[in-house]
């Protein structure tokens, strides 16, 4: 059998992750998976720009990642960067900061900013790769910090995708202020999503899909608490089932908490403690739009994601 070790990297608006993973006859089999909160997106939406403090925790991330590679012997890898730096009129010193620091394990390695449609593409490949043929269409929703792609299609491939300039770190940088957020934050934030997201409804026929499959940090978040879990468990998340009568009141409890209060509850990760109201709130929109338009009433949650479409893309 012909085994290809490889390694994929995903830098976000909120988070970098890595996966390294044996590759066998189209499959991934897991060798190692790790995610941190950088933040490199802090402050683009307003100032169009990397913060230096942000590029320094991606770079110490990415030192960390580098040893990795040596350590288990990836001869491949593949980086992508997505909103933040589709966005940010410095992404020169980004590139420069990857190809220094990947370049000294793995000889050439740079990072690549994909468009919205690859990386709509990428997460859809990842997500649905273990669901059944039955449960296609498939409505997949990649719920990042920057930006929100969803993408329609069946194991057959994407028929439709959008990718909405709209994620949970934007919109709480643009809208939510307060600690907890007030009403009318609350409200115009809504009108951010709903705008930015017509827009992708408008492109995507979202009324053909029989089943919504949610993948990335909030979805992943809002299926732990939805299920009780009192620390994170990332198998028991992974293809779980969460009905709208779990998911939705999850979710205004979020939007409602002081950051205090979502920092106790248990599988939270603190990166995420200060966005996951406004993710909730792309969440509850998705959920109004979806239920209307398609009659779908619960979501699925993968666990994976563009970091295994990225994996199964690396020829």
């Amino acid at each position: 059998m012909d085994v290809n070790r490889v390694a994929a990297i995903d830098c976000g608006t909120n988070s970098i992750r890595l996966l390294i993973a044996d590759r066998l006859e189209g499959r991934l089999r897991d060798v190692h998976r790790e995610m941190r909160i950088v933040r490199l997106g802090q402050g683009v939406d307003a100032t169009g720009q990397f913060a230096p403090d942000a590029l320094e925790r991606t770079r110490a991330a990415l030192v960390d990642y580098a040893a990795l590679l040596d350590r288990f012997e990836v001869p491949t890898v593949r980086m992508v960067a997505t909103s933040a730096t589709r966005d940010a009129a410095n992404r020169d010193v980004f590139f420069a900061m990857t190809a220094e620091v990947l370049g000294r394990v793995v000889p050439g390695a740079v990072a690549e900013v994909i468009t919205g449609a690859e990386e709509a593409e990428l997460s859809f490949n990842g997500a649905v790769g273990e669901l059944n043929s039955d449960a296609a269409p498939f409505v997949v929703v990649d719920l990042g910090g920057g930006s929100t792609e969803v993408v329609l299609g069946g194991h057959g491939g994407v028929q439709a995708s959008y990718s909405a300039d709209i994620g949970c770190v934007r919109l709480t940088e643009r809208c939510l202020h307060s600690d907890p957020p007030t009403a009318v934050e609350i409200a115009a934030a809504r009108e951010v999503v709903r705008e930015r997201l017509g827009e992708a409804l408008r492109v995507v026929p979202v009324e053909k899909a029989k089943t919504w499959v949610g993948v990335a940090g909030t979805f992943t978040t809002l299926a732990a608490l939805a299920q009780n879990m009192t620390t994170y468990d990332s198998d028991a998340i992974h293809l779980s089932q969460v009905s709208f009568g779990q998911l939705l009141p999850v979710c205004d409890q979020l939007i409602g908490m002081t950051r205090a209060q979502r920092a106790a509850l248990g599988p939270m990760h603190e990166g995420r403690v200060d966005v996951i109201g406004g993710g909730s709130i792309v969440v509850e929109e998705l959920a109004d739009a979806l239920g209307q338009r398609a009659g779908i009433d619960r979501l699925i949650v993968s666990e994976h994601d563009i970091l295994d479409g990225i994996a199964l893309s690396i020829s």
